[in-house]
């Protein structure tokens, strides 16, 4: 088999690159045709006047008194012999005042002079000197080129002198030269071609690029970027727009990757947390079935147990309703107010909740700010709880301070505990989330109350970090924004 001949991608018929060439060649050829017609038209017309100024220069080395007498000289017998002119394809004539016609160049194929309109040469006698000249058809159809002169003698004017040749010489000349335009043009538009083809091939280099970059890219390789920088502004601009794109698919990708990855962690660590309150209540009732309900003393600690772990069940399940209407659509009523008056409020509940634990508190007056008062209560108890879990009963102090800062409202509550190891600290703020590595429930909680806390915040227009070191103690500052101005 003969093997396929295979046109570069430039000629292809649908590609970029055959219409950019065809589209400009079209164009090329339309303004060389324009120019073609042009130089046909002015080189015409410069031949013509070119011409007619020298047979007008013919006109005026001829004798007056010779034109004046048409009638010729007397010969021996006594008649007349007109004066007869020899010039090569040419013929010369005087028209009369009357418009009488004497042809003055009368030999064997000379030709006769074309007649032009009384109007013309009505015209002609009032131009002395100035060139004038027509283009007519003869007798025969021909293009005649007619220039015509005033003619005066001894300051009397006595008709018009008529000279007139073919034009077809002149036609001939204008047409090679028309038809050399279009000869050197057609080349110039194949070399045009050839020389083109390489550097539209390598013009469209930077895009065939980007088509192989894309053709590579998918959902594994979304960090392939394109080239940004390749001296075309046009493709430089596709190039940053699909980049851009490319970020944002990744970023989404990422995004969707973590929250199934979140998903998958909630289910198993929700399974987890009621798992273990569930398996114990089972165990009290299987104790219970066994004989256990007969004996008072076994049976009021089984109910008591399995009171205590429905409790947990009821607490963790209203968590996770609240953490799914917070994600979903937090309903807040929010009011103006003083926080360091809420928390004042406040103060003998965390106290009590403290025990035997030194608890300070440092607030500026006049804290003014935006927030749900119930919401804002449980960020505290959270804070204030989470603080009181992880420092020392007996030696624990936890300080509550509140100030006022540029264009905000900070509140924090710093312990003396045993600290954050600085790698959990990014994930403290996650659901079921417990810097312990055993499940151990030494701390208790089952990890949402800094969940929820964020939530809150975050549904306030605020924000929430946490710093710690290990052996030191942890800082947990939420920022809220001031009240718009009324």
């Amino acid at each position: 088999m003969k093997p396929k001949l295979r046109l570069p991608s430039v000629l292809k018929p649908h590609s970029l690159g055959f219409q950019l060439l065809s589209r400009s060649l079209l164009v090329l050829a339309v303004i060389l045709l324009f120019i073609g017609i042009f130089q046909y038209v002015v080189m015409r017309e410069f031949l013509f006047k070119n011409k007619a100024e020298t047979m007008q220069n013919q006109l005026l080395s001829v004798p007056r008194d010779v034109l004046a007498n048409p009638d010729g000289i007397p010969e021996g017998n006594g008649r007349g012999r007109g004066p007869m002119f020899f010039l090569p394809d040419m013929t010369l004539a005087v028209i009369d005042l009357q418009g009488n016609i004497t042809n003055m160049s009368n030999w064997p194929n000379s030709g006769t002079p074309p007649k032009l309109p009384q109007s013309v040469y009505d015209e002609a006698l009032k131009k002395k000197m100035r060139l004038n000249y027509k283009i007519t058809r003869d007798d025969q159809g021909n293009e005649q080129l007619v220039v015509l002169q005033q003619l005066d003698m001894r300051g009397r004017v006595l008709g018009v002198v008529q000279l007139s040749t073919s034009t077809a010489p002149l036609n001939d000349v204008a047409v090679r030269q028309l038809f050399t335009f279009i000869s050197l043009s057609l080349l110039a538009m194949i070399l045009g071609l050839l020389s083109f083809i390489p550097v539209m091939r390598r013009t469209l280099v930077p895009l065939s690029k980007i088509v192989d970059t894309v053709g590579r890219i998918d959902a594994g390789s979304l960090d392939e970027r394109l080239p940004a920088r390749q001296g075309q502004m046009e493709v430089d601009r596709l190039a940053l727009s699909f980049n851009g794109m490319l970020e944002r698919l990744e970023a989404s990708f990422a995004a969707e990757k973590e929250a199934k990855e979140q998903m998958r962690r909630f289910i198993a660590d929700a399974s987890h947390e009621l798992r273990t309150p569930l398996t114990s209540i089972h165990g009290f009732l299987e104790v219970l079935l066994r004989g256990a309900m007969n004996q008072p003393n076994r049976l009021h600690k089984a109910l008591t147990s399995m009171h205590s772990e429905s409790e947990r069940i009821n607490k963790l399940v209203r968590d996770l309703l609240l953490l799914a209407k917070m994600d979903r659509a937090p309903i807040m009523e929010m009011h103006e107010g003083a926080l360091d008056r809420l928390i004042k409020e406040m103060e003998p509940q965390l106290r009590l909740l403290a025990g035997n634990r030194e608890v300070a508190l440092r607030m500026d007056a006049g804290t003014v700010c935006l927030y749900d008062a119930d919401k804002m209560k449980q960020v505290v108890l959270n804070l204030f709880h989470n603080a009181v879990q992880h420092t020392d009963p007996e030696k624990g102090r936890i300080a509550i301070a509140l100030t006022a800062v540029e264009g905000r409202i900070e509140l924090s509550v710093t312990d003396n505990g045993a600290g954050i190891p600085e790698e959990h600290l990014p994930y403290v703020f996650d659901r079921f989330y417990r810097s312990e590595s055993s499940r151990t429930r030494k701390a208790g909680g089952a990890g949402l109350g800094l969940s929820i806390t964020r939530s809150i915040v975050e549904a306030h227009g605020g924000t929430i970090r946490a710093e710690s070191r290990v052996g030191e103690g942890s800082v947990f500052a939420v920022s809220l924004p001031d009240p718009p101005p009324s």
